[in-house]
């Protein structure tokens, strides 16, 4: 009997360390990016290549806040998920969380086929940190894991194609403030998901627009896409073109043959099929495809060193097994960013499923033969012509209004919506989705005017869109409307024009610490150390006297601001204030891990060496630790010549020669 395709809502039950609160200090400094080509290899790039690496890369994360609030202390409980589910296939999505899909079972066989992580561990990997392993990620906005990575989306039922229903997702992404939607459908009997996407500028001018599909599946597998080179990205940031399969001796198409963590972006030819598959020993797994627009594929490694196993055990659990990532997007490579012309959009499908080839074929010694062999597979489980006509049949139905609500998101699309009068036909925006966070820009909108805060406490989030500047430069000059007016310039280049909208605002504020902050990150930017560390300090002292309480918000803002001033203080050797700042912290702050590691850095540069040693040797584990940082191993270097300790080595890169 044939199952007609269900959607429901379930609870899907993990060990899960919980977000916490964001950062509340706006993210004014560049982006410490990992993702940028060495300017030695810019000049030998394709001519398309090199101008959309250079078209539009992004500087700052403002408007989102940084999400640091996070720990490595999970206990279980009950997240809500959405089944999507016919009688071949059962796939599991988390609107909560960036509308992830973490499981994919194929029910004929009984295989999982994405790596299904039994964790969900917060890791300091997305463009504004939160963001955890796992499954199917749809990244917008620029190179890297998307914002939304740990954010809820909207999600409800509308009708599919063959009359059924899909899944829909979508939110307001802002870091490039487009609208984007997300549907997924399984037609009865199929054996593939399939996914719509459709990203739209709503706006009077173009729009740089990111998009990679990100899947997770486990390493012990060889990946196989329709190519003969691709373009190395390993964490020494060089971009080269290699061959495939074979690069400097070794098969790179199986993933633990590498050892270190890279990219390999596969030049797939024009006009052949788009698609991507990672198989077993046995020559079954995973195979994604879709329409042409999505051209780019892509493979990433944890390598074989040790620092890329003990990334993998970081954001799982030791002895669950590793994995890789295959992804697909709009570009060649991650480091582009793709033109999207005024009031226009950019839509494709996706197809996700099992494929099951001959083990001799695709695991054999020819590419050629290898890549024949799950092409002549995949047009057989899923003709190219298929999926061309599913998109077609697909596209009236992007425009469906949805029916039942299943998941919430975030006020700031209905915000945006209110604002321009413009309609998303598909993706309602609606006004009760307001929330606390919009309020004060929704009273902008209204009156003209930014509100005064009502009672003391860290202000709320900074909107830097130029329409958005424009309405703050013509409200009324009060400390607050100062204060992201300044923000908004800052994150416009305008820095000068910033530091005196801060400057201003400092006359008359009653809460000093936001502005004094603002100062010392722009003293910082212009090389003058000493008065950064002055405003610092006494931003830390005026933070100190204004706090109400204990609760979450006060404990993030000083955790936050305490982190930037020791690290203004001890950059210029002034430990004794900055022992100052350390003994003000709360001892909830003073006993996470990043915290310890600044105690080690403290104490050394007091010129307690064994101090700093000891709490090396009474281990602590930093939860917030950036990809590819190398910041513990850098201070451990300075305390002694020994190896570094397994349990601290993140290192994602080759020595410096």
């Amino acid at each position: 009997m044939v199952i007609v395709t269900t959607i429901r809502r379930d609870v899907l039950t993990l060990p899960v360390a919980e977000l916490g609160p964001n950062n509340p200090l706006p993210p004014l400094r560049p982006l410490d990016e990992t993702h940028r080509v060495d300017d030695r290899d810019r000049a030998d790039l394709p001519r398309d290549l090199a101008r959309q690496i250079g078209y539009e890369p992004l500087r700052s994360i403002l408007p989102e806040r940084i999400r640091d609030g996070y720990d490595r202390r999970r206990e279980p409980r009950g997240i809500d998920t959405i089944v999507i589910e016919n009688d071949r296939l059962r796939a599991v999505v988390l609107p909560g969380y960036g509308g992830r899909v973490v499981s994919l079972f194929h029910k004929p066989s009984q295989a999982e086929l994405l790596y299904r992580n039994p964790v969900l561990q917060p890791a300091c990997f997305a463009l504004n940190g939160a963001w955890f392993s796992g499954g199917i990620e749809w990244n917008i906005g620029a190179t890297g894991h998307t914002t939304l990575s740990c954010a809820p989306l909207h999600a409800a039922r509308v009708p599919a194609p063959d009359s059924g229903e899909m899944l829909r997702l979508w939110e307001w992404e802002r870091l490039r403030d487009l609208p984007f939607q997300v549907d997924l459908w399984l037609p009865e009997g199929s054996d593939f998901l399939y996914v719509g996407v459709r990203v739209r500028n709503p706006h009077e001018k173009p729009a740089p627009v990111y998009w990679w599909s990100n899947i997770a599946v486990p390493e012990e597998r060889r990946v196989l896409a329709p190519a003969d080179e691709a373009w190395h990205f390993g964490y020494e940031r060089r971009l080269r073109r290699v061959p495939v399969p074979e690069y400097e001796g070794a098969d790179r198409t199986y993933p633990p043959r590498s050892a270190f963590p890279a990219d390999y972006f596969y030049e797939v030819p024009e006009g052949q099929r788009r698609w991507i598959a990672a198989l077993d020993e046995a020559g079954a797994g995973l195979v994604q495809t879709s329409t042409d627009p999505l051209r780019g594929r892509k493979l990433f490694v944890w390598g074989s060193g040790a620092g890329g196993r003990r990334w993998q055990e970081w954001l799982t659990e030791p002895g669950t097994g590793g994995y890789c990532e295959i992804q697909a997007g709009l570009a060649r490579t991650q480091l582009e960013h793709v033109r999207l012309e005024a009031e226009s959009e950019v839509s494709w499908l996706e197809a996700y499923g099992p494929l099951a080839t001959d083990a001799g074929a695709v695991h054999g010694p020819d590419w050629a033969v290898a890549r024949a062999e799950v092409e002549d597979r995949l047009e057989g489980a899923l003709p190219r012509a298929d999926v061309d006509a599913a998109y077609e049949a697909w596209l009236p139905q992007a425009d469906a209004e949805p029916g039942e609500v299943l998941a919430v998101g975030s006020g700031w699309g209905a915000l945006e919506v209110l604002r321009a009068s413009c309609k998303v036909p598909g993706t309602p925006f609606e006004e009760s989705t307001l929330g606390e966070a919009q309020a004060p820009w929704a009273e902008l909108l209204r009156t003209g005017a930014f509100p005064e805060p009502r009672r003391a406490g860290p202000p709320g989030e900074t909107l830097v869109a130029p329409h958005w500047r424009d309405m703050l430069e013509t409200a009324p000059a009060r400390p607050l409307t100062e204060y992201h007016l300044g923000v908004a310039q800052w994150h416009a280049g305008d820095l000068a024009q910033a530091v005196r909208s801060w400057e201003r605002a400092l006359e008359l504020a009653p809460s000093l610490w936001p502005l004094l902050r603002c100062l010392a990150v722009a003293d910082q930017e212009a090389g003058n150390r000493e008065r950064a560390a002055d405003r610092y300090a006494e931003a830390f002292d005026d933070l100190c006297q204004e706090r109400r309480d204990d609760g979450a918000a006060w404990t993030a803002a000083t955790a936050a601001l305490g982190r930037e001033a020791l690290g203004a203080l001890l950059a210029v050797r002034r430990t004794g204030e900055a022992r100052g700042v350390w003994e003000r912290l709360r001892p909830v702050t003073r006993s996470r891990g990043r915290f310890r590691l600044i105690e080690a850095e403290l104490l050394l540069a007091e010129g307690d060496r064994d101090g700093a040693r000891a709490v090396f040797d009474e281990g602590f584990e930093v939860a917030d630790l950036r990809e590819g940082a190398e910041a513990i191993g850098d201070l451990w270097s300075r305390l002694t010549d020994e190896p570094l300790p397994a349990r601290y080595d993140f290192r994602m890169r080759p020595p410096v020669e």
